[in-house]
């Protein structure tokens, strides 16, 4: 594909996942291009996760020169407008040089009107980042969650937004089945991927640059899962041991239901429930891949209310363990989703917290006297975390937080130091380097 090319797939595949539900992803927009090759794939999107960590202010910019409002409702053309700004700020074009890219020829998009080339002319030489720029724009997030971002990081909110809008790297779990770190390394470094230890997860690895993960015979074995370091460190900090009773709610695709099954070296109990049949039956062929054996699929009823029981009278008091990854807003894993935080709405996020809510309250019958109710999420709002560790608190006194520095001692040790102090797990790009994880270890007296 030409440089031209590559643009007009850029504003099309921006119009075509704008605002399309969560986790549709590239992929999709792809399969109907199966013309562009590996490198153009790799540019394309390249080009436009920049511009969707970018989109904010270049919205602004494009307000600011030409007046007119990104967002109306013509994706095609909000999109056109991006890249042509994105062009200026991002590859440093000036008018000429955008007009030879937006020529009509080919493939390429349209030739420049009259109006897109005096924006491309008046963006040139001004700075991206602007002093009039409104504090939202500046910090790519929507105005209503800075006052609850703010609270939760005060003057330090500028530094972590900027982690939380940089690339994520890879990173892996060694499946404690089939190996240990070292014969993890040592197989991947065989298929040219370089690996080494995160500072955190004893399990886990970083990968350098970009691999083929499915091309090695590490991932192909089942000696190594994709699984970010906190979301590691949250199955770890469950505690789950050979023998026990353990019950993962919200498994999803199973991402933590294989870490648990690890820790219990497949002996004991393990049911992984979602509300989602589809869910469960993907996560069948990672199960074998791993080596895991015996989980219990379980179908939950979203529709539920908490004074409703959906678990069986034998499994109540039984668990010792009972990890709860509640559904939440996701703005912890905003570097590998960015165009997450504007799909985003008030509305969304208090059915989130109260569906949090209702989850906890069915989880919590479920939980042995002396066992553990772990409640985590990938976010990093406070109503999403603390606030509700604390409400369900006041409305279940038989349970109690275990401070976190305590739980990782007895989890993981001294050879990794726990990164945070006081009573809850908060993890951070800025702070730990792994995406945006809560987690808090309630026990039952």
């Amino acid at each position: 594909m030409t440089p031209q090319a590559r643009l007009q797939a850029v504003i099309e595949i921006g119009g075509e996942i704008d605002g399309a539900p969560a986790g549709r992803g590239l992929s999709p927009s792809f399969r109907r291009r199966r013309y562009a090759g590996s490198k153009d794939r790799r540019a394309i999107s390249e080009r436009l996760y920049g511009i969707l960590r970018r989109r904010a202010r270049l919205d602004w910019w494009i307000g600011r020169v030409s007046g007119q409002v990104i967002g109306g409702g013509d994706l095609a053309r909000d999109w056109r407008l991006r890249v042509i700004a994105d062009c200026v700020f991002a590859g440093g074009l000036d008018g000429d040089g955008v007009a030879r890219l937006f020529n009509g020829q080919g493939h390429g998009p349209a030739a420049l009107d009259d109006e897109e080339r005096a924006l491309a002319e008046g963006l040139c030489g001004n700075p991206f980042d602007h002093p009039d720029m409104p504090e939202a724009a500046a910090l790519e997030i929507p105005e209503w969650m800075i006052e609850s971002l703010r609270r939760q990081w005060g003057d330090g909110l500028q530094a972590e937004m900027a982690a939380l809008n940089r690339p994520a790297d890879l990173d892996l779990r060694v499946n404690t089945l089939k190996g240990g770190p070292a014969a993890a390394i040592q197989s991947l470094a065989a298929d040219g991927v370089e690996a080494r230890p995160t500072p955190h997860s004893p399990i886990g690895l970083r990968v350098r640059g970009r691999v083929r993960l499915e091309g090695a015979n590490a991932f192909r074995d089942g000696l190594v899962e994709v699984q970010d370091e906190g979301s590691q460190l949250v199955a770890l900090l469950t505690g789950a041991r050979p023998g026990m009773t353990v019950f993962d709610i919200c498994a999803g695709a199973g991402g933590k239901t294989l870490a648990l099954a690890a820790a219990m070296e497949n002996r004991g109990t393990l049911v992984a429930a979602d509300t989602d049949m589809g869910r469960l039956k993907r996560m069948r062929p990672r199960l074998r891949r791993a080596g895991v054996s015996g989980v219990e699929a379980q179908v939950l009823d979203e529709t539920l209310s908490a004074d409703q029981k959906p678990w069986p009278e034998a499994d109540l008091g039984a668990a010792d363990r009972v990890l709860v990854d509640a559904p939440c807003s996701g703005t912890g894993v905003w570097r590998r989703d960015p165009d997450a935080r504007w799909r985003l709405t008030p509305a969304e996020l208090e059915r989130d917290l109260a569906r949090q809510r209702r989850i906890l309250a069915q989880a919590a019958p479920l939980v042995a006297p002396g066992g553990r109710l772990v409640y985590a999420t990938c976010s990093v709002l406070p109503a999403e975390n603390q606030d509700q560790a604390e409400h369900f608190l006041k409305n279940h006194p038989q349970f109690k937080v275990l401070p976190i520095t305590r739980v990782w001692a007895e989890t993981l040790g001294e050879s990794h130091p726990c990164p945070c102090r006081g009573p809850y797990l908060f993890l951070t790009p800025a702070d730990t380097g792994t995406d945006g994880f809560f987690t808090a270890v309630l026990v039952r007296s």
